[in-house]
């Protein structure tokens, strides 16, 4: 297997980059998509802290609380992997294969809103703040990049399947910064996603289920035999990648199974808290 490299954007090369995600796509239509933040800030009211990992809220109750905290967070980085079917990635014509990384200097680790715990658990992962805030990218210009790349949904080779893992909070990242808000009503947003990614997007953590699997993206890696090929937890180009990997795992686990892959098929555009599966 060819090295993987997590190619590091920031705002001198994002162009460039972008160019090259054009190129690959109508060979590599299978996106997976994860985010980094500052982590969150707000949570349900009137529930203790220790009792809110028990918590299921209703779509409408999680959704209002990660609005929410989106609204007054900034975006750190976006982790973004390529793939076929095969689990093959980008390679440009070298001896490597390629997933992406982009950092943003939105966010100012010295004043804006942020977890204190997230943000000293994001510096132990290796993400610099300083080199982010004076070379990053600025997400209106990505947000530019992004709408002509061929990664929407009316791209001409008919778009991509879209991965992630838990993805309610990496959608809507992403959808604050293309469209500069989010909508107050979770249906609306669900609408806006099916708008901007097409109709073929999974959340892996609602796939897990069907295969009795359950837990975070490491463990659930673990269990299927897979490791991380590049970079740490906690930084997005490295767990778009793990997530890729699950995913196509799981699908190949069910490629003999008709009624698994119905139930798969029926959990397009069921983004994990947000929907009732």
């Amino acid at each position: 297997m060819p090295t993987t490299i997590v190619r590091k954007v920031y705002n001198h090369n994002l162009v460039s980059e972008f160019n090259l995600i054009s190129q690959s796509l109508p060979y590599f239509q299978f996106a997976s998509l994860d985010t980094v933040f500052p982590g969150t800030v707000y949570f349900p009211d009137g529930v203790p802290a220790h009792l809110r990992s028990t918590l299921s809220p209703t779509p409408a109750e999680f959704y209002k609380v990660m609005k929410k905290n989106i609204d007054s967070l900034k975006l750190i980085q976006v982790g973004l992997t390529l793939s076929d079917s095969n689990g093959n990635l980008p390679t440009f014509g070298t001896g490597s294969q390629y997933v992406w990384e982009f950092n943003f200097r939105d966010f100012d680790y010295e004043s804006d809103l942020q977890n204190s715990e997230s943000i000293s658990l994001l510096r132990r992962q290796g993400i610099d703040f300083v080199k982010n805030k004076q070379i990053g990218i600025d997400s209106r210009q990505f947000a530019l990049l992004f709408r002509d790349s061929g990664l929407g949904p009316r791209s001409s080779f008919g778009g991509v399947v879209w991965v992630t893992f838990h993805g309610p909070y990496d959608f809507g990242f992403l959808i604050k910064i293309l469209t500069g808000t989010l909508h107050e009503d979770v249906d609306v947003f669900l609408t806006v996603v099916k708008r901007i990614f097409g109709p073929f997007v999974f959340d892996v953590k609602n796939m897990i289920r069907v295969f009795g699997l359950h837990g975070g993206l490491d463990k659930v890696a673990k269990s299927l035999g897979l490791g991380r090929l590049a970079g740490k937890s906690r930084q997005a180009g490295s767990d778009s990648l793990i997530a890729m990997q699950v995913y196509l795992a799981l699908r190949k686990r069910s490629s003999s199974d008709v009624n698994m892959q119905m139930a798969i098929g029926k959990l397009s555009h069921m983004v994990y808290g947000i929907t009732q599966c």
